[in-house]
Order: C-alpha cells, then structure tokens, then sequence
C-alpha cells in the first residue's frame, strides 16, 4: 500500500496535463491542443503511476455521484430508497468529466507509451487492461447520456484531433465489445509478460480476474443490448459462456475497491439535504419473505421494548399502516412518492408522540454506517465498494437463460442453478461489505444456515412458475449498492411491476428523467459535433426540464417498457 501510495503521489505531481482532452465540456484553463501537441510539454510519464492515477479516479470521484445522483435521484427513482424530492441538481454527471478529466486520458497514453518502446510485446497484457478499465467507467458515461466521444477521444497529442467525434450508441457498444473480446484474447495468449505489480490495487495483475471481468462486462452490455437486437444479445452470451475462462465467478473475482481509511463514496453526503428511508415495496418484501440483508440494508425504527405497554398506558394506537402484531415491527418503510401517502408521509420527519417522554420513530433509516462507515467523523470502519460483483454476473446468466438465450449454449448450469448462486453471493457479500464496516451483519459464521433457508422459502424458489420475476427482483434488490446499475435496471426492464402481485413497485407520481443533459461544450471548441450528436439522437440541446428528458431516450432504452410497466 506505501508503493501505491508513492506512486500515486508522483504522478499527481507530473500531471494528468499532458493528456487531458479537449472536449469543451472539461473544466481546465490550460491550453490542451499546445499540451497535447507538443511532446517537451511533459516528461516520459510512469506507466504504473498513469495507471494508478486512472484506477484511483474509477471510485474517487463517485462521492459527488452519491451525492447528487446516487442517493438523492437513482435509488429514490428505483425506489430502494425514499427521500426529500429535491430538483435534479445542475451538479449532476460527475461521471462524465471524472472520465475525459481522469480516466481515460492516462489509460490512452499508456497505450501510447507502449507503442513508443521496443519491447512492447512484453505490455500487451498492461495495454489490455487498460481497455477493460476504461470501458467499466464508459459505459456508465453512455448509460445517461447517449453519444459521447470515444474513438477519437484520446487523440490529441497522438494525431492533432482536437475536436473528436461523438460516437452514437450503437457504435460505442458494438467498439467497446471488440474492444474486450481483443483484450481476452492477449490475455489469454501473451506470454513473458511485465505486471503492474503494486499499481494494480484491484487484482494484482491476476490476468484471468482482468478476463472474468471483461466477459462480465460484455454481459452488462448484451443485456443493455436486447431490446435493440436480441441476436446480438444471445451472440455475446454465447462467447462469455464458452471462453474458457469465463465471467466472475467467485467473490474474490469481484471489482472491489477498499483502503484502511477509506469512508466510502457516499460518506459526505449519506444525509446531504435529506435523511433516507426505506419504502413500503422493498420493506415488505424483504420482511415477507425473511431476508438476511434486512437487518443490513436498514436500521431498526423506535418499536422495540416494551413500546406496546406504553401505548396502553396511554390509550395510544399506532398509524394504520402500522400492524401492531408483525414479528418485525421495528422495520417499516413508507411511500416512494410522499404525496401518495401523506398520512404515512408525515412520519418520515416527525414522531409518533404517546405522551412528553415517549416519541418513537416509525420508519426505518436505510443504514448508513453500511453505506458509509466513517460519515459523522466515525474513525471505526472501512468501507469496501464492489462494482462489479459475482452476483450481477449470476443473475445475468440466469436471466439470460431463462428468456431463452441460452438456447443450444453449454451455459454450465440450468437458471436454478445461477440464480441460487447469485443469491448466496448477494447475501455473503452485503454481509462481508457490513462487517469490514463495522455494521449491522445478518449473521457471523458462514452464514450457510440462513442462505438455505431463504433459498428454500416458496417465495423464492424457482418452480417454474413466474420465474423471470423472481430472477428479476433478486437482481434488483443486488444492486441496492449500485445507484447506476439499479436504475439502468429498472429502465430496461420496467421492473419492479406497478400491478405486480409478488413485488409491487410503489405508486410514483413524479415524472423521472430517461437521461441527463449533456452540456455544450465553450464555444469555439467541439460544438458542431456536440450539435450533432443531439441532433441525430433526437435530443433538444440544453434541455434540462424533466417531461424532455423523461421522453427523448438514449439508443438502447428507446423500446424500453416505463417504469413499472414490465411484462
């Protein structure tokens, strides 16, 4: 770690000037066509310390997305949690200006560093990776925005374009997926190989968990990619299934993130504006149906004790959305759309006073210590980021599977069996995330015992009988974590269901934004292209009012269902 330390430290000194881009929308004040152009500008960087640099910045910048996205949009617009409905802030799309600033700058001069050396068939394996880095942060670029540059991005000191292309949808799936399949096949066959050694906090320079990860990327796009062409969508999973080594398919293999101080990316703004809470859908289904992550995912309200004696002492009776006999009545949650509910509503902000020295909380705080274990200046805790998990990877398969796409494919395992071991994965890595926190965990052994019993509850079970919901709504309750996944979730589905009578989507009201705008670039720089990219897309520039952004989709959610209207 004091290696890694050190050469983060160098590179951040050297400077990520050398290859910023220049697409107008990156906040600099530098001449970047000079920097990028003239080869005395910088020093021969570090190609560890490039890589660092990039690999830092895939979770350091997340803290504004938790902020302004993650907590206070995406996850109240999934509805795994509710909160204060506060405007969509102009400070949104960090994730963009995170990958043109920090990203992919230093991940393409490393391949351009290689290219320069004589043996540079000994970084085939390094500039591989460099693809699969780049394209995990990409594809959440593209996810809300649509066209973005890519291809001529980082091709400004290479080849003089400073005004590169927006690439449409389509293109960047159809380019980021050769893209990892080329990067498998070096790994897979390049021999006598330098590492990374210590630069590579994530795997180590372990070349088969850079594979796994690659292929369970290029499942993410296949599943992004149905509603447009579901041959597509059946070719990937059949290269990802048959490569030999395959997706993730351990929880070692997992894309974790974590350091002894770090306080996770939500520890600044876990509370900005607005406490969060659970809603009625996701509560009631993890109570009915006994889920270990309960007790991790939320914090238990003020009904515990000897509250029922108080409130016969006091001839009180609780709220009617309340059952006074439910086993777990310290877990409530309330309505995603406040105003659906306000009589449930009211309780999110104020108690329910049985007399002067007897106020109780009714409704369960998502737990934030599991979120963000060092929030409030806590110094007990660390907090561990998984973004990419073996459990996405599971449900993946098994949703693929059981929709038919698998279909003449050795998909090593029926969708029972991918979904039962997504939902162990699920379990143990949300208990291992709450542990390493320091917080509330739903077991302390093995945690076997409770994973066997959930999969052996009727209502999870696959039988054959509403078998796509049940992978549907397991997949979605894994990605409580992950604010973007959960939403693009939600958007290509249309689940959870409004009329769903297994897991009902609460009612919502509020119109929800499909994208975010993309802002124009300073005048004189990449404008025309920016012009028409919104043009070809179909999108008004500049628009920022929700009916816009809710109605004019990105390329692959244009056949999407609406929220809530999965079939």
């Amino acid at each position: 770690m004091n290696e890694m330390k050190k050469i983060f430290s160098n590179i951040k000194k050297c400077a990520v000037v050398f290859s910023a881009l220049t697409l107008g929308t990156v906040s600099c004040t530098k001449d970047f066509g000079d920097i990028n152009t003239d080869p005395s500008a910088v020093t021969t960087p570090d190609i560890n310390g490039l890589f660092v640099y990039s690999m830092e910045n895939l979770e350091g910048y997340q803290g504004t997305e938790w902020v302004w996205e993650g907590l206070e949009q995406l996850l109240r617009y999934s509805q795994h949690l509710t909160t204060d409905p506060y405007e969509l802030s102009t400070n949104i799309n960090s994730r963009y200006s995170a990958f043109y600033n920090s990203i992919l700058p230093n991940l393409a001069d490393i391949r351009r560093q290689i290219s320069l050396r004589s043996d540079s068939e000994k970084y085939q394996n390094i500039k591989a990776v460099t693809y699969i880095a780049g394209i995990l942060h990409a594809l959440k670029v593209t996810d809300i925005n649509g066209s973005i540059p890519y291809i001529q991005a980082a091709s400004g000191r290479s080849e003089g374009i400073m005004t590169p292309a927006y690439d449409d949808q389509k293109t960047l799936f159809d380019t980021w997926l050769s893209e990892l399949t080329a990067a498998i096949g070096l790994l897979h066959t390049s021999s006598n190989q330098l590492t990374f050694g210590s630069a590579d906090f994530y795997y180590s320079s372990d070349w088969t968990k850079w594979i796994k990860l690659a292929n369970t990327l290029k499942l993410r796009i296949a599943v992004r990619y149905e509603l447009q062409d579901p041959g597509v969508t059946k070719r990937v999973f059949k290269e990802v299934m048959e490569d030999a080594v395959g997706p993730i398919d351990s929880d070692d293999a997992q894309f974790s993130y974590t350091r002894a101080d770090y306080g996770g990316p939500a520890e600044g703004g876990i509370d900005y504006r607005s406490p969060r809470f659970a809603t009625f859908s996701i509560m009631n289904f993890l109570k009915k149906t006994n889920d270990p992550r309960l007790v991790i995912y939320f914090n238990p309200n003020d009904l515990v004790g000897s509250f029922k004696d108080t409130l016969t002492k006091y001839g009180k009776t609780l709220p009617s959305f309340i059952n006074i006999n439910d086993p777990l009545i310290q877990y409530q949650g309330g309505p995603a759309d406040w105003t659906t509910a306000p009589a449930a509503a009211v309780y999110f902000k104020s108690t329910f006073d049985v007399s002067s020295n007897n106020k109780y909380r009714l409704i369960s705080n998502i737990n934030k210590k599991f979120f963000a274990p060092r929030y409030g200046g806590a110094t007990s805790g660390t907090a561990v980021d998984c973004m990419v998990t073996h459990a996405e990877t599971c449900f993946y398969i098994a949703e693929l599977i059981v929709k038919g796409h698998g279909d003449g494919i050795n998909t090593k395992g029926d969708a029972e069996y991918w979904y039962n071991r997504g939902i162990t994965s699920s379990i143990k890595t949300m208990n291992n995330i709450a542990a390493t926190a320091l917080s509330a965990t739903a077991f302390s052994g093995d945690g076997n015992a409770e994973i066997t019993a959930y999969l052996n509850n009727p209502l999870i079970k696959l039988d054959g009988t509403n078998d796509k919901e049940k992978i549907y709504i397991q997949e979605y309750l894994n990605f409580y974590r992950l604010c973007n996944e959960a939403f693009i979730f939600c958007r290509r589905t249309g689940y959870p269901r409004n009329n769903s009578t297994y897991y009902k989507r609460d009612e919502f009201n509020e119109i929800i934004p499909r994208r975010f705008w993309l802002e124009e670039p300073a005048q004189g720089t990449n404008n025309e292209n920016w012009s028409a990219a919104m043009s070809a897309q179909g999108f008004t520039p500049n628009a920022r009012d929700l009916q816009t952004l809710n109605t004019q989709r990105v390329w692959f959610d244009k056949s999407a269902p609406a929220f809530g209207e999965g079939e």
